[in-house]
C-alpha cells in the first residue's frame, strides 16, 4: 500500500530592491526548501508570504508598504524582513496583522518565524534541495555575496544602520559556493556587497586553504580565483581604493569581465566633502585613463545624486564637465531624496525640488549623449554576447559590458537556433542610446 506523505506548507516571497536583498531571498528560501517547505508562486497557493522589504530611501520604504498592504489583502499570512524590518513598529502600527518582523540578513530569525507560523508536519522523508540552492534569477547568471555591511559613513546613507559594519566571508566559502553555482549551470557570476573594495579589510589575517593553496581575503585575490571557476565574472559595488589598479591586469588577462561599477555619486569637491564622500577627482581621471591604456574596452558604469543639499550651479556645471572629461560608459542619476536617520537632512540649503527636476533632464540628456556615441563606436565590431532570452527568430542578450536589468541590451536577428545561457560571437550591425543589435556570427 502507498504511503501518502503529508502536505508541506507552501511559501510565497516577495522580494524588493537590490541584488544583495535577492540574494539573501535567495538564502531564506533555500533553507527553508531544505527544511521541507514547498514554494508557492502566487499568494493565492501560499500558507505563508514572505515579504523582503528594502528601506534606503523614503519611496523604496512606501514601495515595501505597499508590497506588504498587498500581500495581507490577498493571503493575510504574511512576515515582513529585511531593511525596513528596523522599524517593525511602524510595520505594525500600519499592518498589525503581520504575523513576525525581522531584520535584514537574520535569516535564522525569519526562518524560525516560518516555523512557528507553519510547522512542517512530521515525515521520515527528505525534500532534497540541490546543492547550489534555490535562485530567483535565471540559471545562467547569479548573484555572489561576499560580505554583509559597510564601514563609511555617507551622509545621505542608512545602510550601516540598517545592516551593520563590515562583515566580510571567507574566502574560501565563497569559492565553494561560486564553483556550485557553475556546476548547476551559472555561466556568469555578479559579485556583489555593499563595498566590495573592501572586502577582507576585517579578516585580513585570516587567509585560508583553497585547492591546496592559501588565499588571502582580499578583492584581488578573490577576483583571480573567481575568474579561473566561472566564465564570466563582473565586479559590482567597488569604491575606487588605490588597490583596484591591481584589478585591472586581471581584465586584461580575460579573468574578470572589464567592467567595474563604480558610485562616484559626484564629481564637485565641495559636494563630495558634504557627502562625506572621497574627493580626489582629478586623480579618478588620471587613474580612468591608466586603466583603458591597460584595458581598452573597459566599462565605467556609475551613479550620480543631483541636487544634494548646498549643491550650486557652478557645482552642478563642475560634475557636466567631469563627465565630459570622465565618457564613462553608464551612467545613473538620482535626485537627492531625504531618508530618515540620515544625517544629510540635516544641511543646509536644501535646493528646490524643480531645480532637481531640471538637473536631473541634463545630467540624463549629458550621459544619453555619451553612451550613443560610445555604442555607435562599437558598430562594425564583433563582441561576445551572452543569451538571456530567445524567440522564435531572435534572441535577446548582453554583452560585457552590459549588467543584467540596470544596463543595455544586445538585440540579435536570425538567432532562434540559440538558447538561453549561451555565450556567442556577434557582429553589431546598429545602436541607439543604450542598445545594440547585431547577427550571430557563424562557427
Amino acid at each position: 500500500m502507498a504511503t501518502k506523505l503529508p502536505e508541506s506548507p507552501r511559501i510565497g516571497m516577495v522580494s524588493l530592491g537590490c541584488p544583495k536583498n535577492l540574494v539573501d531571498s535567495e538564502r531564506i528560501l533555500t533553507k527553508l526548501r531544505s527544511d521541507g517547505y514547498a514554494m508557492s508562486p502566487d499568494y493565492q497557493g501560499a500558507d505563508i508570504v514572505l515579504v523582503n522589504t528594502c528601506g534606503f530611501l523614503d519611496s523604496a520604504k512606501e514601495e515595501s508598504l505597499e508590497a506588504i498592504g498587498e500581500a495581507i489583502a490577498e493571503n493575510g499570512r504574511v512576515i515582513v524582513t529585511g531593511c525596513m524590518g528596523k522599524e517593525a513598529e511602524v510595520i505594525r502600527a500600519r499592518f498589525p496583522g503581520v504575523l513576525a518582523v525581522t531584520g535584514a540578513h537574520q535569516y535564522e530569525e525569519v526562518v524560525g518565524a516560518v516555523h512557528e507560523a507553519a510547522p512542517m508536519p512530521p515525515s521520515p522523508f527528505v525534500n532534497l534541495v540541490p546543492d547550489a540552492g534555490l535562485k530567483l534569477t535565471p540559471r545562467h547568471y547569479s548573484y555572489l555575496k561576499i560580505s554583509e555591511g559597510c564601514n563609511h559613513r555617507c551622509a545621505f546613507c542608512i545602510i550601516p544602520s540598517l545592516r551593520g559594519d563590515l562583515v566580510s566571508r571567507r574566502p574560501d566559502a565563497i569559492l565553494r559556493e561560486a564553483e556550485k553555482l557553475v556546476e548547476a549551470g551559472t555561466k556568469e557570476l555578479l559579485v556583489i556587497s555593499q563595498d566590495t573594495s573592501a572586502y577582507g579589510v576585517d579578516i585580513r589575517k585570516e587567509s585560508r586553504m583553497w585547492k591546496g593553496q592559501e588565499i588571502v581575503p582580499h578583492m584581488t585575490d578573490l577576483a583571480r580565483e573567481l575568474g579561473k571557476i566561472a566564465p564570466w565574472v563582473r565586479l559590482h559595488y567597488v569604491y575606487p581604493y588605490p588597490h583596484v589598479d591591481q584589478v585591472i591586469p586581471l581584465m586584461a588577462e580575460g579573468l574578470v569581465l572589464p567592467y567595474l561599477d563604480i558610485p562616484f555619486q559626484h564629481a564637485s569637491p565641495a559636494v563630495l566633502r558634504r557627502m562625506r564622500r572621497p574627493a580626489n577627482e582629478a586623480k579618478v581621471l588620471e587613474r580612468l585613463r591608466g586603466w583603458r591604456e591597460i584595458a581598452p574596452d573597459i566599462t565605467i558604469r556609475s551613479t550620480f545624486v543631483v541636487g544634494f543639499p548646498g549643491e550650486t550651479e557652478e557645482d552642478f556645471q563642475y560634475l557636466l564637465d567631469w563627465l565630459d572629461e570622465a565618457q564613462l560608459d553608464r551612467v545613473g542619476a538620482f535626485r537627492f531624496e531625504p531618508v530618515e536617520g540620515a544625517s544629510a537632512n540635516s544641511l543646509p540649503d536644501p535646493v528646490p525640488e524643480e531645480v532637481k527636476e531640471e538637473r536631473y533632464a541634463r545630467v540624463m540628456e549629458k550621459t544619453a549623449a555619451i553612451s550613443a556615441a560610445k555604442l555607435q563606436a562599437k558598430v562594425g565590431r564583433t563582441l561576445e554576447v551572452i543569451i538571456d532570452e530567445v524567440g522564435d527568430e531572435g534572441a535577446t542578450g548582453r554583452s560585457q559590458a552590459d549588467a543584467p536589468e540596470i544596463d543595455g541590451e544586445v538585440f540579435l536577428r536570425d538567432a532562434g537556433h540559440l538558447k538561453q545561457g549561451d555565450i556567442v560571437k556577434v557582429a553589431i550591425e546598429d545602436a541607439d542610446e543604450h542598445d545594440l543589435y547585431g547577427v550571430p556570427v557563424s562557427a
